[in-house]
């Protein structure tokens, strides 16, 4: 296995060398301002420590406006200071003839999938090929989410896409060409590779409607990700679809980071490899796994420790517990110290804040019970008082014993 891992990897060096070649005249060379940067196995933001203290939130790029607001205002009382979320949903033709293979219509609430109407991409017909929404009910809601950041000085991490099908994702790009197979088609086919290409070209080179900067000249942009959970297989196909990826955002916006997005926890970050992958990602859910609460606490520091030998900063962008453990508020507190106490870890953002939906009434998870809510309870202090005491700290100023201070 070893030997195997070892040529794939160098495989993949090649190719990523290979595709930094690729012509780089859409990239803007002004000097870069208040972008997030990597130093080691650390962020860092105009020169200084930059920790991720963050929130995942799924309904960001399609719930209504003052939704969205609710997520944003809850990740600052939070003490947040990062969000990640992904661009969707992606849908089939809008008269039915290339199906949608999700409930498109359906959900009781945003955090339920329903979508009001949105989508950013969707099958043509008339061309027959993918067409992409610039319109109120498309990417004039990504361009509100990234104005909004800004002016709460957040940071956002922003997957092109998502893997699964839930609303829509790659599983709907393979499914307009014909395809049933999942983990293979849309990351070899040359016609998901073009569509995917011309997305992240329309993205990263878009002009926000309300603050007129260019998506690649935004800092509240911290980072692009390939693709929430992108599990290609085989593992070779993955690594060079990545490789090339990442080397083709680069050559269009060298103002960003770039990460996979991979779940990450079975191959223990295999994609650190991969030149053109600026930080180490992984999806950590004790259920998932088996894990206790003390096994899942020493499984950090050997995430951490895999970042530091590749030299690159290592984030758990996913993790959660269910809000039903009695001992919930506890784990999240000790796996949060064991976090920030390592040098070698470079944060964490947690699955998945929550807000009120417009019926007034937060969303009911009753399956995984991993939903975060402004709400006074343990958990949401637990989350607060490591937020903040951790960003405090990066910042050399010394927090009281509560944790309560002011983000």
């Amino acid at each position: 296995m070893k030997q195997r891992r070892g040529s794939i990897g160098a495989a993949v060096v090649a190719l990523a060398l290979l595709c930094t070649a690729v012509d780089a005249s859409g990239a803007d060379d002004r000097p870069p301002t208040n972008f997030v940067k990597t130093s080691g196995t650390a962020f860092t933001l105009d020169g200084a420590p930059f920790y991720v203290a963050g929130v995942n939130n799924h309904y960001l790029t399609f719930g209504s406006r003052q939704e969205i607001l609710r997520v944003l205002d809850d990740a600052v009382a939070m003490g947040a200071n990062v969000v990640r979320t992904f661009l969707q949903p992606v849908i089939g033709s809008l008269d039915g003839s290339n199906p949608t293979i999700w409930d498109w219509r359906g959900g009781s609430d945003a955090s339920s999938l329903r979508v009001g109407g949105t989508y950013l991409l969707y099958w043509d017909p008339v061309t027959g090929v993918m067409a992409i929404n610039g319109g109120p009910d498309g990417m004039e809601k990504v361009d509100f989410l990234l104005a909004e950041i800004g002016k709460r000085n957040l940071k956002l991490i922003l997957a092109f896409l998502d893997f699964w099908d839930y609303t829509g994702g790659a599983q709907q790009m393979r499914a307009w060409y014909g395809s049933t197979d999942k983990s293979t088609f849309f990351f070899e086919d040359p016609r998901t590779k073009a569509d995917y290409r011309r997305w992240v070209e329309h993205v990263v080179g878009r002009i926000n409607s309300i603050t007129g900067l260019a998506y690649r000249d935004d800092p509240a942009i911290m980072a692009w990700e390939l693709m929430n959970e992108g599990n290609a297989a085989p593992e070779s196909l993955r690594l060079g679809w990545s490789a090339e990826m990442s080397a083709y955002i680069k050559s269009l916006d060298p103002n960003h980071l770039v990460g996979s997005g991979h779940a990450g926890f079975l191959d223990r970050m295999a994609d650190l490899a991969v030149p053109g992958l600026d930080f180490g990602t992984w999806h950590g859910y004790p259920l998932y796994y088996t894990l206790s609460v003390g096994q899942f606490d020493r499984i950090i520091g050997e995430f951490c420790r895999l970042g530091a030998r590749a030299g690159k900063p290592v984030l758990l962008e996913e993790f959660g517990y269910a809000r039903s453990n009695p001992n919930a508020a506890d784990a999240y507190a000790r796996w949060l110290d064991t976090s920030s106490r390592d040098p070698d870890c470079a944060g964490w953002l947690v699955w998945r804040l929550v807000s009120l939906q417009d019926s007034g009434h937060y969303p009911v998870d009753l399956h995984d019970q991993f939903d975060i809510r402004n709400d006074g309870s343990p958990i949401w202090e637990a989350l607060r008082a490591a937020a903040v005491r951790k960003r405090h700290a990066a910042n050399g100023i010394s927090p009281t014993s509560t944790g309560r201070e002011t983000p």
